[in-house]
Order: C-alpha cells, then structure tokens, then sequence
C-alpha cells in the first residue's frame, strides 16, 4: 500500500519527487539512450526507435518520384522553358523557371516531412504517458492531472513542430541557396556528359529510344528530338536541380533531426513540468491538496486493512489477557 499523505508538505514532497524520477526516466529514454528500466521493452527503447523512423523518413523524400531525376526526364524542364520565355538574351538560364520547378517539387513532398512530425510525437505521447502512469501509479489525482496534462502537452509539441516544418517548406520554395560547395560539384560532374547526350539525341542516327547518363542512370529521349534548340538550355536546368535536391533532401533530414532532439530536451527539461503544475493548480485541478485524496480503489484497500489491523490488535490484547490469567491461575 503507499503511504498515506496526512499534510499539504507531505504531498508536495511526493509531488516533488515523482516529478523528478520521471524526468531523469524520460532523460534516460529519450536523450541518452538508457534503457535499464525498460531493458525487456523494445518500443521504450526511445533513441533507437527515433533513429529508425529518422531513417525511414529519410528514404521516404529519398524514393519519392520527386527525388527520382529519371522521371519524365527534360519533360518538366522544356515545358517550364518555353513558358518563361521572354525578350532577353537566348543563351541565359531564367531564374524563375530553377524556382518554378524547385516550388513543384517541395510542395509535392510536403506531406512527408508533415506526415513524420505527426508520427514521430504521436509516439512520444505513448511513451511520456506510459512513464508517468508507471511513476504516478499510487496517486490516483496525479494520475488524473498527467492523463490530462500529456495529451495537451503533446498537441501543443507537435503544432510547434508542424509549424516550424511548414515554415522550412515555405523557406525551400522561396529561395535557391546553398553554401555547399558539393553542388558546384555535382553540377560540373553531371554537365560534363552534356555534349554527349545531345548528340546521342540529336546525332545518332539509330536514334536510340533511351540513354544511359551517368549519375542519373537510363533515360527516354523519344520526345524529346521534337525540341532540338531546347536540349541544351533543359539539360542544365536539369542538372543544377539534380545537384540542388540533393542538397535540400539534406537540409530536410538534418534539421529535422536538430530540431528533434532540442524539442525532446525541451519538453522533458522545462514543458512537462510546467504542464502539469498548471494542470494540477489550475482552477479545476483543485490544486496540490487533492493528491492527499486517494482513489477510490485504494481507499477501500486501506479500509479493509486498517479494519484487519484492529482486528488482530483486539485478537493480540484478548489472547494477551487469556496468557495472564493463564499465569496467575498456574501461580
């Protein structure tokens, strides 16, 4: 049975106390990868479990068709060329068209970055929840304030990340910039097979239905004979977004894992706290006193036991009395 808490200080010292076992807990699983209390849990084996849907998100944007250059090779290009056109210079790539393609392809990816941060807290919540049962399980009004609290605390977590994300998605669509010089890079590696592909679309006269460019793989090249003077200018547009998603497909996982583990450090070092003093002191918790009610289920226990207590007191008194007269009539 637990203790009985008798006074407000009692209370506020169990309060105290559970609090903290179940942040050094959540430190433990979350943070640091420690998982002696849960050694036989696999799903509360946080860091691993984060870590592998880190990874699967990551191969999500990875294997998307967005991130496949093969598909529809040059069609998205010549298609945005020939709308941009205007009365400048011929042998100038426009801007806006880099960034017309570029804004396709984040908005029709955007549902995966959004769709992992709901993934990712709704496991959170199983675990923060599970944790605080499990080290408020002999006070039924903590219990109450926690099975309140976590959820919202949750919401409130994962509308901050859904927020933050739709933010970086809304960075990605405005600007091209990288500081990598890695793009550079690749674009040079990938442009240098640029003569060659053009002629083998324009040159050959077998006229080969696909062709193999290394670092995309084997392309159709049908349709596009039918654009001879575009090739060129679709090609480089072509190749700077190969090198550029790369870079961004980066930023998507690297910041989410950033923003990850600072969210996570928050919400076990300063959130969860918080959330549920506000529960347990707000106008209906009934503040720190209703911990010294107990639940009904252990109210009873107590009864029944304090009930068998009395009984053998009066069963040791009265088998007590028997031993002395017992006594006294041997004397």
């Amino acid at each position: 049975m637990p203790k009985n808490l008798s006074s407000v200080a009692e209370a506020m010292t169990a309060f105290m106390q559970i609090i903290g076992l179940a942040k050094e807990s959540l430190r433990k699983i979350l943070l640091r990868g420690e998982f002696e209390e849960y050694s036989e849990d696999r799903r509360m084996h946080c860091t691993a479990r984060l870590v592998e849907m880190l990874n699967q998100y990551s191969d999500a944007l990875h294997k998307c068709d967005e991130s496949d250059p093969k598909n529809n090779f040059l069609v998205e290009e010549i298609k945005v060329l020939e709308e941009v056109k205007g009365i400048c210079l011929p042998n100038f790539l426009p801007r806006n068209a880099f960034l017309t393609i570029l804004q396709g392809k984040v908005r029709a990816i955007s549902s995966i970055p959004i769709g992992f941060v709901e993934q990712v807290w709704t496991y959170i919540e199983e675990v923060v929840i599970s944790l605080l049962m499990r080290h408020s399980d002999n006070y039924y009004q903590l219990q109450l304030c926690a099975r309140q609290a976590g959820p919202n605390l949750m919401a409130k977590m994962k509308e901050r990340s859904i927020k933050w994300m739709t933010e970086i998605v809304d960075m990605e669509k405005l600007t091209d910039y990288t500081c990598d010089p890695e793009y550079v890079a690749e674009w040079n590696r990938l442009m240098a097979h640029q003569n060659a592909f053009i002629e083998g679309v324009l040159g050959d006269k077998e006229r080969p239905s696909t062709i193999t460019i290394e670092g995309i793989g084997e392309v159709e090249v049908e349709g596009l004979r039918r654009y001879p003077l575009m090739l060129p200018q679709a090609f480089d547009l072509k190749m700077r977004m190969a090198a550029y998603w790369k870079v961004v497909m980066r930023r998507f996982v690297d910041f989410m894992a950033l923003h990850l583990q600072l969210s996570i450090s928050n919400l076990v070092n300063k959130e969860m706290e918080a959330e549920i003093v506000n529960e347990l002191m707000g106008p209906y918790g009934g503040g720190i006193e209703r911990m010294l009610e107990e639940s009904p289920a252990v109210a009873v226990k107590r009864e029944k036991l304090n009930k068998s207590i009395k009984k053998l007191r009066d069963s040791k008194e009265v088998v007590a009395k028997i031993m002395d007269s017992f006594i006294c009539y041997v004397d």
